[in-house]
């Protein structure tokens, strides 16, 4: 039987943790790259039952977050509609390209997301990136997932000026208003990115009515989970999905310099 050729570890790289499928043989990577994407379902299916009956610390020896990530750029790419997702968030003017990298980021903060809101520790990520691969269902959710959070952190970044011009435009304003206007506001105002001070005199108010967030990438994305449960940002996914003329988008009368009026 031909024995198999491992590669071996670079000498300047030793000190880098080694990811699992740099432990694997040339030639079973080029078996598992050859295979149809139908057949590769049961390897999974079958991965995912041995792992169920094997312990947690035998799980993590066996694939660890690295080979979960592969997966994902490997599986994922051919079965999430991504450019669907990209030519929606287009139309936001949100220019997205969702790359492996991106990709990956995202169904990260998918799990640690749903955690979250669950109150639970993180389970081990590999079985969600399974989950994910096997599941069509659970495919969708991350698709709405993507668009509800990039529409949300767009929100977050608005003056309330263009809040109020964008909650005008929605045919059940009041709902939108408290479903997503009014907890950006309030995550604004407790966390001081908007200071709301004598809200009662007509240019004080104009003032902070007017300023546009400053609010970093990382910080962006802990305000809109923090604010947001994941069944809210996917929600909002599906509806816009759904339902074309849920969310009502103009983008040059939302972001026109030019304040008409202030919403009192």
């Amino acid at each position: 039987m031909k024995k198999f050729n491992r590669k071996l570890a670079i000498p300047s790289q030793r000190n880098k943790p080694i990811s699992v499928f740099e432990r694997i043989p040339t030639e079973v990577i080029k078996w598992a790259e050859s295979i149809p994407l139908k057949e590769r379902r049961y390897v999974l299916s079958l991965l995912g039952h041995l792992m169920g009956a094997a312990s947690t610390q035998t799980e993590s020896e066996l694939l660890d977050d690295d080979a979960a990530d592969d997966l994902v750029s490997i599986i994922l790419k051919e079965q999430v509609p991504l450019q669907l997702v990209e030519n929606y968030l287009k139309k936001f003017h949100i220019d997205k390209e969702l790359n492996d990298f991106v990709l990956q980021s995202y169904i990260k903060q998918f799990y640690i997301h749903s955690a979250q809101d669950l109150r639970t520790k993180p389970g081990l990520y590999l079985d969600s990136v399974l989950r994910l691969v096997s599941d069509l269902q659970e495919r969708n959710k991350l698709f709405y997932y993507i668009l509800g959070f990039e529409i949300l952190k767009m929100i977050f970044q608005m003056s309330w000026l263009q809040h109020e011009r964008l909650y005008q435009l929605q045919k059940h304003q009041e709902d939108f208003l408290r479903t997503y206007i009014k907890p950006i506001q309030y995550a604004h105002r407790i966390n001081r990115i908007i200071v709301p001070r004598y809200e009662k005199v007509f240019f004080a108010k104009r003032d902070f009515f007017i300023k546009k967030p400053k609010i970093k990438k990382h910080n962006l994305i802990k305000l809109v989970m923090n604010t947001f449960t994941v069944n809210t940002v996917i929600n909002l996914g599906f509806l816009m999905i759904h339902h074309l003329d849920f969310l009502v988008f103009d983008y040059e009368y939302i972001f026109n310099s030019e304040p008409e009026g202030i919403f009192i």
